[in-house]
């Protein structure tokens, strides 16, 4: 695979995975992991993610500032720190066929929580948020995704969606930086995409993806419903899911 076909089935991730996050809330992680790690190898693939995440987290929070509660952020990335160091010494031990596989079983194991849990009972003790933290930071540096375990702690703490919807932001800012700093301060991703791409171009084609799926986002919120955009979401996540998993187990018995 060429350079320009890496670069371009990036900015096209990083764009449709943007677009879904702004209408839904949730889609980035989703979207951006299991397509990038197909593309760019799972290490990388989840870096790459990760550092998307802190982008349009940033660019999404500016415009939902009045609605986002400080107090849970706290609550929630305080435990994610050991939570995002955790997962990025597991990225350091496992093999790229075994990281494509967890990544994927990830991916996929969220959604049909996420989808069949409808009716959970109500948690709104520390405890919960605590163990939500942890989760979300061990799973957004091991495969990118946080979502999931977020909208599960929603649920089950009554969280207010509008509020949740815009706390969610500057929580996936933090987990993306939180897991970048882990990761290159462990060296746990040491190896790029071949041909060789320099971080600095992908880092741009990342910033104009995001920038650009905000404005199209905006344009589309007319027309598409958050209920349309999440089920979109889903749907490319757990295909990007199963994907990644086929590509782990023929890496290994290969």
């Amino acid at each position: 695979m060429n350079a320009w076909t890496i670069v371009t089935i990036t900015v096209i991730a990083v764009l449709v995975g943007t677009i879904l996050q702004r209408l839904s809330g949730t889609g980035v992680g989703l979207v951006v992991a299991p397509a990038l790690s197909l593309v760019l190898g799972p290490a990388f693939g989840v870096l790459l993610t990760n550092m998307t995440t802190m982008v349009s987290g940033f660019l999404i929070m500016l415009s939902m500032w009045s609605s986002i509660s400080w107090r849970h952020y706290g609550w929630i990335i305080i435990p994610a720190v050991p939570g995002a160091w955790a997962g990025a010494w597991l990225v350091s031990q496992l093999s790229a066929a075994w990281l494509s596989i967890v990544l994927g079983a990830i991916v996929v194991l969220a959604i049909v929580v996420t989808v069949s849990l409808r009716q959970l009972p109500e948690l709104t003790g520390r405890p919960t948020t605590v163990v939500a933290g942890a989760l979300g930071g061990l799973f957004n540096s091991t495969s990118g995704v946080a979502a999931p375990v977020m909208v599960i702690y929603s649920r089950l703490s009554r969280w207010d969606q509008r509020s949740f919807a815009a706390t969610l932001q500057p929580i996936f800012m933090t987990m993306g930086a939180l897991s970048v700093v882990m990761k290159l301060g462990m060296g746990t991703v040491m190896d790029g995409p071949e041909p060789d791409i320099p971080l600095v171009v992908l880092l741009v084609c990342i910033v104009v993806a995001v920038g650009l799926g905000l404005t199209v986002a905006l344009f589309l919120s007319r027309y598409v419903s958050a209920l349309t955009a999440r089920r979109m979401a889903m749907t490319l996540a757990g295909l990007g899911g199963v994907s990644a998993i086929m590509r782990g187990v023929f890496q290994l018995v290969a």
